[in-house]
């Protein structure tokens, strides 16, 4: 028997799942993911299944959350962007600054206006000069040209000369997307060039831990919208994989539950992440996914991915109170279970008047060798200092003041991680898990909670007490993720946009939440009339009193129905998936008098859906009528004149099928099919009739992937 290898890589574990021929699950494992060498936990997993069916895998393939981490958490590689024809208005709206400071961004002339005539002549100097200046400090170049998508000879040119000059990696922004919007083209080719050194590190480590066990089997990556790639291609694009663990976990979700129409949500260790399946596929977002405060052009499963999990930071932030993420640390459970000699300054300090460095410790994250090149003296220091294990930030800020500051600008720079108090700490006060350390975590909601109230005036909490503070967070986390399931639903129906949504789901998960109290009080009245008439019978002398106090609670149910009340649909039932699913959705399904489903094998979820999709490539080819009678096809080699609209559509469909077939083939299908699509722009009036502005023409060329063969 041939099986199939699913392996899932995420901020905290590494799940791996063999699938037999008719994709049942046959047996499952989890191992903490180890960011400073990610083999070591890929391995810890696969050493957990059979060893005699790893030799039979024919096909291997692997979906990750640690793209869509970076994203959200705003971490990456060092990178430079190269900008031709761009204004200081198109820098500021793309949001480059933000994400990577002005020192790694820089406009050059050029660029080309809509037809795809340059307005303006390269500079080979200052862009040589530019890249000499950038090149070893960073570990990829972007490139952007303004109409790249019309015509991009000056992206091509700036990409040729980077790779004259450097051996870098290079992303251009016409590969990445097709559509107009050179603000967000740069940003996303921005992301896709930050990306690549932890998509290649990942890569790596796979093919490593792969090797060393005698599994020889194609490697395919999951991308952001299910489908497949094998390994070449996903180092050319990984910015595609961004929404590679939530795509792999909405088709896992799908297929282990048997449900066609459902709402997916899935709890990692730093997000959770929310799609709408309907009959058995999720929707796609062409106009780019929003991914944290980012919305990349990248077509992939619509889904809500918000900085909230079983790792995220528990903290107090402005007038908000109390809030879970984006940020992610160590959970103190976690570090206590790895580390135990931690324990005895955690019991110190929860007797300890609160400062911010209590519970504190540092630890390398993962090495990344541009960022390395870049630090200083004093932070090279404090990077040798945490190979030897998590330094105490107490102690730090009291004996190394130096030390402290630096450990703190690595953390910055994402070489580092801070630990913290997490939902997953709350989760072991309250025996909802086990997993880790209990002792930690009960030290941690201790100390959490002095500091909160001494600190910060939240919360009245008795001294010593663990269990409220930890109720309190498990609250929040049911809470926020009512408020996020109902952002999306206001998004699924069309009524509101990401951000007009999450202006009022709050509100409305207050009423949401009241609605189910009133619903539960309700059905409580309704169970107590029920058994004293059936206890009428049987206590014929009380049946007058009893008719008396089911009145009275009928009475004072219906007191508190709201005139008004927010409900899921009752056919559209939440799938929970994730390690903490079990431990959060009940509550939150209550609340939300929603139907709940956790499925067989939730917990790998995402390692089940990473070898259920097929390899599929899109090409999209735009065509224009400038002028009456002139339709303009737009090429990777320049636009294209022809004088009817017929012929013009003919070579767009020709062109962008044979790149669909060339690139899914490329991408590891075993042989495709080819389908189309035509996107118009047109107008019907009385006066002009029939007029066309534009088109897309789009080729999806789709086949199964590439397995060993059967010996």
């Amino acid at each position: 028997m041939a099986y199939s290898l699913g392996i899932d890589t995420g901020g905290t574990f590494t799940d791996a799942v063999l699938l037999d021929e008719r994709k049942q699950v046959v047996a499952s494992a989890k191992s903490l993911t180890t960011r400073f060498d990610l083999a070591q936990g890929i391995a810890g997993a696969l050493d957990q299944l059979p060893r005699e069916w790893l030799a039979q895998v024919s096909l291997v393939s692997l979906s990750t959350t640690l793209t869509t981490n970076s994203v959200v958490e705003g971490r990456g590689s060092p990178v430079c962007v190269l900008l031709a024809g761009y204004d200081a208005l198109q820098v500021k709206s793309s949001g480059l600054v933000d994400l990577l400071g002005n020192e790694g961004i820089v406009c050059l002339g050029g660029g080309h206006d809509a037809g795809g005539i340059a307005t303006q002549a390269l500079d080979e100097a200052a862009a040589r000069a530019t890249i000499a200046q950038h090149m070893g400090r960073v570990s990829a170049f972007a490139i952007s040209a303004t109409f790249g998508v019309r015509n991009p000879a000056h992206e091509l040119q700036l990409r040729a000369w980077v790779q004259d000059m450097c051996d870098v990696p290079v992303t251009c922004g016409h590969e990445l997307a097709s559509s107009l919007g050179a603000p967000r083209r740069a940003l996303t080719a921005a992301l896709n060039a930050r990306m690549i050194f932890h998509v290649k590190a990942l890569i790596e480590s796979v093919q490593r831990t792969l090797a060393a066990r005698a599994i020889d089997a194609p490697l395919m990556v999951v991308q952001g919208d299910g489908s497949l790639i094998n390994v070449a291609s996903a180092l050319r694009r990984p910015v595609n994989t961004v929404l590679s663990g939530p795509a792999a976990s909405v088709l896992g979700a799908c297929a282990l539950s048997g449900l066609q129409n459902a709402v997916v949500a899935d709890m990692g260790g730093t997000t959770t992440d929310i799609a709408v399946v309907r009959n058995g596929l999720p929707e796609l977002s062409f106009d780019g996914a929003l991914v944290g405060n980012w919305r990349p052009m990248v077509e992939a499963v619509k889904v809500y991915a918000v900085g909230l999990g079983g790792d995220s930071e528990v903290r107090l932030h402005g007038g908000e109170g109390l809030t879970i993420g984006p940020r992610r640390v160590v959970p103190i459970s976690l570090l206590a279970h790895q580390h135990p000699h931690i324990l005895a300054a955690l019991e110190r300090q929860q007797n300890e008047t609160p400062h911010a460095s209590q519970m504190r410790f540092a630890q390398r994250l993962h090495a990344d060798a541009a960022l390395l090149a870049r630090l200083n003296d004093d932070e090279l220091y404090a990077w040798e200092c945490l190979a030897s294990g998590p330094v105490d930030l107490e102690r730090a800020n009291m004996e190394n003041r130096a030390l402290a500051r630096a450990i703190a600008r690595l953390e910055r720079k994402g070489l580092a991680i801070y630990s913290g108090f997490t939902p997953s700490d709350a989760a072991h006060v309250l025996g909802l898990s086990a997993h880790w350390s209990a002792a930690g975590a009960t030290f941690a909601a201790r100390i959490w909670a002095r500091q909160m109230r001494h600190m910060y005036g939240l919360g009245s909490w008795k001294q010593g007490d663990a269990i409220g503070p930890a109720q309190d967070v498990v609250a929040k986390v049911g809470e926020t993720i009512c408020q996020k399931l109902i952002e999306a639903g206001l998004n699924d129906a069309g009524q509101m946009n990401e951000s007009s949504a999450g202006k009022v789901a709050a509100l409305l998960t207050t009423m949401a939440l009241a609605g189910g109290k009133v619903a539960r009080a309700q059905a409580g009245a309704q169970a107590q009339a029920e058994a004293e008439a059936e206890a009428e019978v049987l206590a014929a002398p009380q049946v007058q009193a009893a008719d008396g106090a089911s009145a009275a609670a009928a009475a004072s149910a219906a007191a508190q129905t709201p005139v008004f009340q927010l409900q899921f649909s009752p056919t559209m039932p939440l799938v929970g998936v994730g390690a903490p699913a079990a431990s959060y959705y009940p509550a939150v399904a209550r609340g939300l008098g929603v139907a709940l489903v956790l499925p067989q094998h939730a917990e790998v979820a995402n390692a089940v859906g990473a070898v259920l999709g097929q390899v599929s490539q899109r090409v999209h080819i735009t065509l224009t009528q400038p002028a009456r009678g002139v339709f303009k096809v737009f090429t990777a080699q320049g636009p294209v004149d022809f004088g009817d609209l017929a012929s013009a559509v003919a070579h767009a469909q020709a062109l962008a099928g044979a790149q669909a077939s060339e690139r899914a083939l490329a991408a590891g299908a075993d042989g495709v099919a080819v389908v189309f699509s035509q996107r118009n722009n047109s107008v019907d009036n009385d006066i002009d009739g029939n007029v066309f502005f534009e088109a897309v023409v789009t080729a999806t060329a789709s086949g199964a992937p590439l397995r060993k063969p059967a010996r």
